[in-house]
């Protein structure tokens, strides 16, 4: 779990950058709320004024799975707007980094 412990460590103070160094340089993130794929320089435009908000905070974390292939996390975070998420993403891996995230989420009344 030696990916999920350095995300987790990034995502607590908040660097982005650190994570982001864990992204294949082809990385997408698909969102499906919005039926969009974020590029990696996309998704930084997104997640850098996210994860330095105030407000925004990782609750709970934890992996459910991890293996040179696939990373599946389950957090609690709150978001910049007030709205709190229970978020399961899956990781797909590729030559040891992140090429493609995708997520679901449930909103959480906190």
């Amino acid at each position: 779990m030696a990916l999920y412990a350095t995300l987790k460590a990034a995502m607590d103070s908040k660097d982005f950058e650190t994570m982001a160094a864990h992204y294949h340089p082809d990385y997408q993130f698909v969102r499906h709320q919005a039926n969009i794929t974020l590029s990696l320089d996309d998704w930084r435009k997104v997640a850098i004024p996210m994860m330095s908000h105030e407000n925004w905070q990782v609750h709970e974390s934890r992996c459910l799975y991890e293996n040179d292939d696939i990373l599946v996390v389950h957090n609690i975070i709150s978001f910049p707007d007030g709205s709190s998420e229970a978020v399961m993403g899956v990781h797909t891996l590729k030559d040891g980094k992140i090429i493609r995230t995708e997520t679901g989420a449930t909103p959480l009344d906190r």
